[in-house]
């Protein structure tokens, strides 16, 4: 079985991974990391780290897979005993530099993983990164399905990682400096503004000032911005081309969708009898138009729904415990009102909806609304859990005209 790898952004997110079905995580201390915008890890955060990883005993791997300038260079020398500290089973790194530097801190055993930004897409390439030591290799996006098969049978002691569902750069393998040329940020030093995404208009040399726009959606454009990736329903063609570990995309998303996508590879992987239940839970948050990505050849991306961004459901926070018989507190993220329906989503069972809770002041009196920043209570007789996940319904443009 394929290891299932999801996103830790911050804590809050790698609880939710690893209580939702991820068998390992990956993360960015707040210097090196390619999502120098993540809220990312900081040494305050280390003792719940460990001890997360005790309990659960899962896989955390350090993401330092940033393109190092000579000074960054010396930071990371100088970070070293800091980064020993933390329990990392691995390191993700794309410059080679790196490589002597972790191997004197951490001895010649380190785990080395090489970043997909190294673009390693066939098997000479591979050989010379296992020659290098490195255990595992993230295949440049680039890699179709038979070229991995090949990849794979060519250096068998390798282990080989690919994404399998989010967000996809329009650059090769993520190297892009549109965002450094337009607003002074990096992507490859973690600090991307995401330009791709922009919305973008022509215009005409001899016309300036003046814009024409580019239609593609209701209210925006986004001509240079790829389709996300999604390979659920492909899972078993990438266990037979020889994938060793199953990436999600996704350090700067929230915990709600962290939480979905994870609990729906998960049952896909475990071939859940009801996997396809979960599978929609792909479809309930904002994303892109998703696609295949190159798994079966170079272009054009083919579509696996029209739908585009998606923003049916308010994602509210999570269940925290029980502190009394039926009476939850609560990490709240938005309002809840009396009336509404709510769910739950926890990581085991099938969503759980609900429209005769009780909400609670910090006196457990009743009241109308609760909402974030205080403390409240929710009291329900359904089966919920620890750590659920507590959304609603959004409120359409219609209905909001109709209550006013």
């Amino acid at each position: 079985m394929a290891e299932l790898l999801s996103p830790a952004g911050n804590l809050e997110k790698l609880k939710v991974a690893f209580a939702y079905g991820a068998d390992a995580a990956y993360m960015g201390l707040d210097r090196f990391s390619l999502r120098a915008n993540a809220d990312n890890f900081s040494d305050g955060d280390l003792e719940a780290v460990k001890a997360l990883k005790a309990t659960t005993g899962k896989r955390l791997y350090c993401a330092l897979n940033i393109l190092f300038h000579e000074g960054q260079m010396e930071d990371l020398k100088a970070a070293l005993p800091r980064l020993k500290a933390w329990p990392f089973d691995a390191f993700i790194i794309s410059d080679l530099g790196c490589v002597n530097v972790l191997r004197k801190a951490f001895g010649d055993g380190v785990e080395l993983h090489l970043s997909t930004q190294a673009s390693c897409t066939n098997s000479e390439s591979a050989k010379l990164y296992h020659s290098l030591g490195f255990r595992r290799v993230i295949l440049g996006r680039e890699t179709p399905l038979s070229d991995i098969r090949k990849i794979k049978d060519a250096v068998p002691d390798l282990q080989l990682e690919v994404f399998v569902h989010g967000a996809m750069c329009m650059a090769y393998s993520g190297r892009c400096l549109l965002s450094s040329a337009l607003a002074g940020r990096s992507s490859n030093q973690g600090d991307c503004t995401h330009t791709c995404r922009w919305n973008y208009a022509l215009t005409e040399e001899k016309r300036p000032g003046e814009y024409y726009p580019i239609e593609e959606h209701d209210g925006y454009s986004t001509i240079l911005s790829s389709k996300d990736l999604c390979m659920i329903d492909h899972l078993d063609e990438l266990l037979d081309a020889g994938v060793d570990s199953m990436k999600i995309e996704g350090r700067m998303k929230s915990g709600y969708y962290v939480g979905l996508v994870t609990r729906a590879y998960r049952k896909a992987l475990d071939k859940d009898p009801d996997w396809r239940e979960y599978r929609k839970g792909l479809f309930e948050f904002s994303h892109r138009e998703y696609c295949t990505g190159f798994f079966y050849g170079s272009g054009p991306l083919s579509a696996i729904t029209e739908e585009g961004y998606q923003r049916d459901w308010v994602f509210l926070g999570y269940l925290k415990e029980e502190i009394k018989p039926s009476v939850w507190s609560l990490d709240l993220r938005n309002q809840i009102k009396k009336g509404q329906t709510i769910q739950y989503v926890s990581p085991e069972s099938p969503n759980i909806p609900d429209d005769s809770y009780t909400l609670l002041d910090s006196s457990f009196h009743f009241v109308d609304q609760i909402d974030h920043g205080k403390v409240q209570y929710l009291q329900t007789d359904k089966p919920v859990r620890a750590g659920s996940i507590l959304r609603r319904r959004a409120v359409s443009h219609e209905e909001q005209l109709g209550s006013n």
